[in-house]
């Protein structure tokens, strides 16, 4: 158990305690956010810009270039998804959890593979050395950017994209050192199934009343 302590706070050790602090917010306030969506909660926007914000911050800190650009485009689709969650007619959400449907796919497929595009030319550019963590980087930033989107929308998928992208994140940031963050990963996946069930469990109770 002392070595598995070890392994996440080793890190720390040396790192500044203002961005130890930092981190911990980001924490706090990234569960908070996951916990919202899952309640199809409007708090799940302002809670995850403060966690985005925050974490956009850590990862340029750290040189993680393909993350912070994931997480700066969570905060600008976050502001469309509090815009797009709150719209409502007659009392009721313009905007209902639903499933994607065959142009939505095909729109998520071509978002997933043009993120891959664009977060590799970005290491090229800055002619960062890419190793296999950095790839692993680019393919969960298509995961997440397309997941975002989804989520925004209020489509079921998201929560499956989330799912696979966050057990690819955990061991992939307990490897970078950012232990917090990884732990957060961990939790994120537990609420994201849950999220997936929960929504799930919306789209059905509306096919019986409709």
């Amino acid at each position: 158990m002392n070595h598995i302590f070890e392994f996440f706070l080793e890190p720390y050790r040396t790192t500044a305690t203002y961005l130890i602090v930092l981190e911990a917010i980001a924490f706090v306030f990234g569960i908070m956010s996951v916990w919202y969506a899952k309640k199809e909660n409007i708090w799940v926007y302002p809670t995850g810009l403060i966690a985005t914000i925050i974490t956009v911050y850590l990862l340029y800190k750290a040189g993680y270039l393909g993350d912070m650009m994931m997480n700066f485009y969570y905060s600008v689709m976050s502001i469309y998804g509090w815009w797009n969650w709150s719209r409502k007619k007659e009392g009721e959400p313009v905007v209902p959890i639903s499933r994607t449907n065959l142009k939505e796919k095909i729109i998520g497929i071509i978002m997933f593979l043009l993120t891959m595009v664009v977060t590799y030319a970005v290491y090229r550019a800055y002619d960062y050395q890419i190793e296999t963590a950095n790839y692993i980087d680019i393919f969960t930033s298509g995961l997440f950017f397309t997941a975002m989107w989804y989520m925004a929308n209020k489509k079921i998928e998201n929560w499956t994209l989330w799912i696979i992208g966050d057990l690819i994140t955990i061991p992939l940031y307990a490897y970078r050192g950012l232990g917090i963050l990884s732990l957060q990963y961990l939790i994120f996946t537990i609420l994201a199934i849950q999220g997936y069930m929960a929504w799930k469990k919306n789209i059905n109770e509306q096919k019986i009343t409709s």
